[in-house]
């Protein structure tokens, strides 16, 4: 295997779809208030690429020197485990990305402010602090919260603050509903891992409420991403086409059967297509529900 295919795999491209969908959600929102600006936005899609590409290498580095990724992992390829590239290779690349985003940020910032300010370097810092640091966030529990936070609310409301400099209910709700999907993403991929995790002391929160708990999360989130779009229409004067944001969580129908399924003697493996549908209707949502309120 090349080098270049090496670092495209550590990248995980597919993963590039949950960052870019809450940037062209609020991106569709100040379309539909003739707020856009195009420079800021192209901007926010970067920098949330280089965000993610980053934190993607950060866990790749971190999770294999904490113990967390064990052979008995089952999930795309970690390239610090299977040894393709060094571990200090790889949190040097970690950290040149985290660098290229910041850069970006500084544009961000000189457009948005303070806000972006604090928004920024609270990405950055919980890049890394997702699975390294004094105190790792997945491993306490809270990358579900992180996920919800940063790639939904402070994502799409930050991509809306840098082109039109306001904020209001309106993207709140739109940010609740792409974070919620999001993380059902992660939920999947940790009842996934929940046997594992558990063994090498990684306590995400389907370690902490369990297999039964962690379905009942994965269904409350669903709901919520579902709800959006009709309490948009109804209450917030979105065009009736934001519902056809439904239409794109369909695949998310047959990834549940899956979930709601699976016990202890289920193989790992048999949630991936499950966990691949949910990134599906995820990125489904945020593209067509911020092209549905742009043309509305």
């Amino acid at each position: 295997m090349n080098r270049f295919r090496v670092w495209v795999l550590a990248a995980r491209p597919r993963t590039l779809t949950a960052a870019a969908a809450p940037v062209i959600l609020g991106t569709g929102l100040a379309v539909a208030r003739d707020a856009h600006r195009l420079g800021p936005a192209l901007a926010a899609l970067l920098g949330a690429l280089l965000i993610q590409v980053g934190t993607n290498l950060a866990n790749d580095y971190y999770d294999h020197v904490r113990g967390g990724d064990t052979p008995e992992r089952i999930g795309p390829l970690r390239v610090t485990q299977a040894g393709l590239l060094s571990p200090r290779t790889v949190r040097n690349g970690a950290f040149q990305v985290l660098g290229a985003a910041l850069v970006v940020g500084i544009y961000l910032a000189w457009v948005g402010g303070w806000p972006i300010v604090v928004v920024g370097l609270a990405s950055l810092a919980c890049a890394v602090a997702y699975t390294g640091g004094p105190f790792p966030l997945a491993y306490h529990g809270l990358g579900d919260l992180f996920v919800f936070v940063f790639f939904g609310l402070v994502a799409v409301g930050g991509t809306y603050w840098v082109q039109a400099l306001s904020f209001d209910a309106q993207v709140l709700l739109a940010g609740a509903g792409m974070g919620a999907l999001a993380t059902a993403i992660l939920v999947v991929n940790n009842l996934r891992d929940l046997d594992t995790d558990r063994r090498a002391g990684k306590r995400t929160l389907a370690v902490r409420l369990g297999r039964s708990r962690t379905k009942g999360e994965f269904v409350l989130l669903l709901a919520a991403g579902f709800a959006v779009p009709p309490v948009g229409v109804a209450f917030h004067g979105w065009p009736p086409l934001a519902l056809v944001a439904l239409l794109a969580t369909l695949p998310l129908v047959r990834a549940v059967p899956p979930v709601m399924a699976a016990s202890p003697s289920t193989d790992p493996a048999a949630l991936i297509p499950s966990l691949g549908k949910t990134a599906l209707a995820a990125g489904l949502y945020g593209l067509l529900l911020g092209a549905a309120l742009a043309v509305g």
